[in-house]
C-alpha cells in the first residue's frame, strides 16, 4: 500500500518542495490509486495553501453537517479542479464526455521506449500546454520539455500547472493496466433540466404537465438531489461533477471522479468500484479547526501526533456520508444524507484516526445554542441563503441565527433523545418568550414569528416521528405489542390534535397517512374487528375500543386539512374531537 511519505520525497513530508518520488508508481487498483491521490490532493489543494496563507479559510465543522449551507464567499486565489478515473482503458470516440487525450509512452517487449518516443512526449506538452493560461505556457514547456507527463510519477510535479486548467482531468489505464494520465480539459455532462424531472416524477413531487406542481416542488427536488450528492444548490464545476457521477454510476462503470471548488475549500470524492449499491460511496476532505472545548479529542489527536497545526487545533478531517432513498412518508424527508463516519487524518502517513465525534457533537451544538441566545458568538451565517450575517451583537442578528440553527439542525433535532430536545427547548424558550425580550421582538415581528414558527414546527414533526415510529410497532426503540401501539398512538394523537391549531399542511398529512396505516394493519382487523365481541379477550376489547377512537380522530384531522381549503377557518382546534 501506497504510503504518503513515499509518494514525494524520503523526508516523508508531503507538502515540503520536493517533486522527486522516492519509488517509481505502478498503479492498477482504484482504491489504491485514491490513496495516492489524496496524498497530492491534500498537500496541494489544502495543506500548501493553508501553509502560504496565514488568513486561509479553515472550514467550519458544522459546513461539513448536512445539510450543507451555501456558499458565502469565493476564493479566487484557492484552487479548484474536477477529475475523473477509470480503471480501464479509454475509447477515445466511444467515450460520452469530450476532453483533450494524452498518450502513455509504449514500451517494447524487453522494456525499451518505442522508436516514437520523443514525438508522443512532444504531442503531449504540446496538448498540455495549449489549455494553460499563456503566461504561464513558456515557463511549461522548459520545464516538461524532457518528461513523460503522461507518466503517473509525474503528475504531482504537473499539479501546480493543472490547477491552472480550465475543466477536468482524466485517468484511466495504459496496455499495461496502469494508470496514466489520459487526458485534460475534460467537460462532464450533466443535463441538469431532464435529470431534475426525471427525478421528481420518480419520487412523486412532479407530474407530467403539471406546471404549478413543479414551480411549487422545484427547489425541494432540486436541492434534495444535489444534497445526495454532497452539495447545495452550486456552481457549475460542482453540479456537473455530481451529475456525472450519477449518470456514470447508473451506467454500472467503475469510477473514481473528485472536484474541489474554490468556494468550499474541500475534497469530495465520489467511488464506484462495481459494488450493488445505490449510489457511489461519498465522501468529504478538509481542513477544520477543532474546538477548544473538545477536550478528550484534541488530546488523543495531540498524544498520536495528527495535528497538521497543534498552536490552532488543525487537523486534516475525512467525512463518509450515507445516502438515503427518498421517503415521502417520512417527517424527515428532505434528508438525503447524513454522517456516516469521522477521521482525522495523520499528515505525514495518511493513516487514519477513528472513534472521534468532531463535526457531530451534540454538546458542542448546545453550547453554540447557548452562545447565540446570549450574544456571545462570533461567527458568519448565510440567513434565507441571501444575507451574510456576522455576530450576534444585537436581537436581530440573533433571531437570524437562531432561525438558521434550527434550520440546519431541523432533521437532528427531530431524531434527538427527549433530554437533548428538553434542553433545547429550555434555552430557546427561555429567549423567545423572557418578559424583558417582548418589547425588543415587537420591531421586529415578522422575524420574531419566523423563528417561532420553526421551533413550533421542530415541536410538531417530534411528535409526528413518534407516530411513524408506531406504525412500525416500535415505541422509543424498542418493539412493542399492537395493544401497546394502539394505547401509544391514542395518547399521542389526543395531544396532538390540541397543537395542531398552529397548523403546518405537511405534518398534518404524515398524521393522516401513518393513523391510516395502522387502521389499514391486516391483523389488527383480522383479529381484532372481523371476529365476534364476544371472542376478544380484555386486552382485544382494549384494542378495539382504541380503533374506534382512532377512527373518529382520523376524521377530525381531515376535518383539519379540509378546512385549510377554506378562508382563514374559524378556530381549528373546534375541527378536533374532544
Amino acid at each position: 500500500m501506497i504510503k504518503w511519505q513515499e509518494v514525494f520525497s524520503k523526508d516523508g513530508l508531503p507538502w515540503r518542495n520536493a517533486m522527486t518520488l522516492s519509488e517509481p508508481i505502478a498503479v492498477r487498483d482504484l482504491l489504491e490509486l485514491k490513496r495516492f491521490l489524496d496524498a497530492v490532493h491534500i498537500r496541494f489543494c489544502l495543506v500548501k495553501p493553508y501553509q502560504e496563507n496565514k488568513n486561509y479559510p479553515l472550514v467550519e465543522a458544522r459546513e461539513l453537517l448536512p445539510s450543507f449551507d451555501n456558499d458565502m464567499f469565493e476564493y479566487k486565489n484557492l484552487p479548484g479542479f474536477a477529475l475523473v478515473a477509470f480503471p480501464r482503458q479509454l475509447d477515445y470516440f466511444s467515450e460520452i464526455f469530450q476532453f483533450d487525450k494524452l498518450h502513455p509512452v509504449i514500451t517494447e517487449g524487453d522494456g525499451a521506449c518505442c522508436p516514437l518516443e520523443h514525438q508522443v512526449i512532444e504531442q503531449n506538452l504540446q496538448t498540455l500546454s495549449s489549455r494553460l493560461p499563456r503566461v504561464l505556457q513558456e515557463a511549461f514547456r522548459q520545464e516538461f520539455r524532457y518528461t513523460d507527463t503522461a507518466l503517473l510519477d509525474n503528475y504531482p510535479a504537473l499539479m501546480p500547472y493543472l490547477l491552472n486548467m480550465d475543466r477536468a482531468q482524466v485517468l484511466a489505464w495504459d496496455a499495461d493496466r496502469l494508470f496514466h494520465l489520459a487526458g485534460v480539459f475534460a467537460s462532464f455532462p450533466s443535463d441538469i433540466d431532464s435529470e431534475l424531472k426525471r427525478f421528481g416524477i420518480r419520487i412523486g413531487k412532479f407530474v407530467y404537465g403539471d406546471s404549478e406542481l413543479y414551480e411549487r416542488n422545484r427547489m425541494f427536488v432540486y436541492q434534495y438531489l444535489m444534497e445526495l450528492y454532497g452539495f447545495p444548490v452550486v456552481s457549475e464545476r460542482r453540479t456537473s461533477s455530481a451529475l456525472f457521477a450519477r449518470k456514470l454510476h447508473k451506467m454500472g462503470e467503475r469510477f473514481l471522479l473528485r472536484v474541489i471548488g474554490q468556494t468550499d475549500r474541500t475534497l469530495t470524492t465520489y467511488t464506484s468500484t462495481g459494488e450493488n449499491r445505490r449510489y457511489p460511496l461519498l465522501e468529504k476532505i478538509a481542513l477544520v479547526a477543532v474546538d477548544a472545548d473538545q477536550e478528550e479529542a484534541l488530546k488523543r489527536i495531540g498524544d498520536d501526533g495528527f495535528f497538521l497545526d497543534k498552536p490552532r487545533r488543525v487537523v486534516i478531517i475525512r467525512i463518509l456520508y450515507r445516502q438515503h432513498r427518498f421517503d415521502s412518508s417520512n417527517v424527515r424527508q428532505d434528508r438525503a444524507l447524513s454522517v456516516a463516519g469521522q477521521e482525522v487524518l495523520h499528515p505525514l502517513t495518511g493513516e487514519a484516526l477513528r472513534g472521534l465525534n468532531i463535526i457531530k457533537d451534540a454538546s458542542n451544538m448546545f453550547l453554540r445554542l447557548n452562545d447565540i441566545v446570549r450574544g456571545e458568538f462570533t461567527g458568519r451565517i448565510i440567513y434565507k441563503r441571501t444575507e451574510v450575517v456576522e455576530n450576534t451583537d444585537t436581537d436581530e442578528k440573533r433571531l437570524k441565527f437562531l432561525y438558521t440553527w434550527l434550520t440546519k439542525h431541523q432533521r437532528r433535532m427531530i431524531s434527538y433523545s427527549d433530554e437533548f430536545f428538553s434542553n433545547v427547548s429550555k434555552v430557546v424558550s427561555g429567549y423567545l418568550y423572557a418578559p424583558e425580550n417582548s418589547d425588543i421582538f415587537d420591531g421586529m415581528r415578522e422575524l420574531y414569528q419566523e423563528v417561532r414558527t420553526r421551533f413550533s414546527y421542530i415541536q410538531q414533526a417530534r411528535r409526528v416521528r413518534i407516530l411513524e415510529d408506531l406504525c412500525q410497532r416500535v415505541f422509543k426503540g424498542a418493539r412493542i405489542t399492537y395493544r401497546q401501539m394502539m394505547h401509544e398512538a391514542v395518547d399521542l394523537l389526543n395531544d396532538l390534535k390540541f397543537e395542531i391549531v398552529n397548523f403546518f399542511p405537511a405534518l398534518v398529512d404524515d398524521v393522516i397517512e401513518c393513523m391510516e396505516k395502522i387502521l389499514q394493519n391486516r391483523y389488527l382487523r383480522r383479529n381484532y374487528l372481523d371476529v365476534p365481541e364476544e371472542n376478544l379477550t380484555k386486552a382485544g376489547m382494549e384494542i378495539r375500543k382504541n380503533y374506534g377512537r382512532l377512527v373518529s380522530l382520523l376524521d377530525g384531522f381531515k376535518a383539519v386539512r379540509k378546512a385549510r381549503l377554506g378562508p382563514e377557518t374559524k378556530a381549528l382546534k373546534e375541527a378536533m374531537p374532544v
